[in-house]
């Protein structure tokens, strides 16, 4: 019984999940029956080295689920083997972000105990992305889906023809960067980077004027598509703004009359740091704009002004489209959160 259960270290699903789901899935394949008893926490936490509370968690949730039942002094048997699990999901991110467990939130809770999660990063690396897919099709059991964010830091010239061989284009759900070039057969929930800034920064535009210039913080290695760039050169010719691309807000000056919009967290830090040293005053003399919203900059310096996709609703329609077996191609709502810092 023990072998049934798969708990694999590189995957980001917690590991009492990984307990659960691997018990659904023998339970659906017929490897695990009606009235067959489970190992004992014990057994799991010895064989696997792992906690006690997360084996007892993982159980907890199949006993509320009414899988199990547990017999006192005797342990824990399956309670009922008819299931109606609808998929079987590979899921690889690029990162592991706040924005991104939002993403992985939404569509678990989603799915609920309908499907099974393989969760893998690839740190915005390609070679990692395309040794994770080779790996994942080398699995015991079939998956159903392939959900997929892709955005490297470098390479991926291919990434079109390498998915296209190695991924059932049915099986496909492309999140976030949208893939242009495969057919629209495939689902996709993506974001339009260079519209939605142009857009977001058109919104914001009444209080852009009282700046002189703008600021995107794009780092030279960077996994941030090209169309952000794109999308903030073009609101910049098209409104006369004079404008800036910083590669090191490290080794920048803060400059006055200028609005910063940055896109990772770290620069953030570095960026309120130096505008802090320059004594200049957010909101009056200098500006920010960041990208994704997070609870920190409601509160952050009164309030961080925020340009963000809707990345709830991108996990729940992911999710969607695997319960209902559907397709959709569609862009993900973006918005715009005005605070002091403009």
């Amino acid at each position: 019984m023990l072998e049934l259960i798969d708990i694999k270290e590189e995957s980001k699903v917690p590991k009492y999940k990984q307990i659960v789901d691997s018990i659904l899935a023998a339970i659906e394949n017929g490897k695990i029956k009606l009235d067959d008893r489970l190992p004992s926490v014990n057994e799991l936490l010895i064989e696997f080295d792992i906690s006690r509370d997360t084996v007892v968690r993982a159980y907890d949730h199949l006993k509320k689920n009414k899988i199990i039942e547990s017999v006192p002094g005797k342990g824990y048997y399956v309670k009922r083997d008819q299931l109606a699990l609808k998929a079987k999901v590979f899921l690889l991110f690029n990162k592991l972000s706040p924005h991104k467990k939002i993403i992985y939130d939404a569509f678990a809770k989603t799915l609920g105990d309908n499907a099974t999660i393989d969760f893998f990063i690839y740190e915005n690396n390609y070679r990692h992305f395309k040794e994770l897919i080779l790996y994942s099709k080398t699995r015991s059991y079939t998956y159903t889906h392939y959900v997929v964010i892709s955005h490297f830091e470098e390479g991926g010239d291919d990434v079109l023809s390498f998915i296209k061989k190695e991924i059932p284009l049915e099986k496909l759900i492309v999140l976030d960067k949208r893939l242009d070039g495969l057919p629209n057969t495939v689902s996709s929930i993506y974001q339009d980077f260079e519209q939605d800034i142009y857009s977001a920064l058109v919104k914001l535009n009444p209080k852009l004027r009282k700046y002189k210039q703008l600021k995107l913080l794009l780092r030279k290695k960077t996994y941030h598509p090209i169309e952000i760039k794109k999308g903030f050169i073009k609101f910049c010719g098209q409104f006369a703004y004079e404008f800036g691309i910083i590669e090191e807000i490290e080794s920048s000056e803060i400059e006055k009359e200028t609005v910063y919009i940055n896109l990772k967290e770290n620069d953030l830090v570095i960026l309120i740091k130096k505008i802090k040293q320059s004594k200049y005053v957010l909101g009056k003399d200098v500006g920010i704009i960041s990208y994704n919203e997070t609870p920190l900059k409601e509160v952050l310096l009164d309030g961080i002004t925020v340009i963000s996709t809707d990345f709830e609703n991108l996990g729940k329609k992911a999710a969607e489209i695997v319960l209902k077996n559907q397709t959709i191609y569609t862009e993900n709502p973006f918005y715009v959160i005005t605070r002091n810092s403009l």
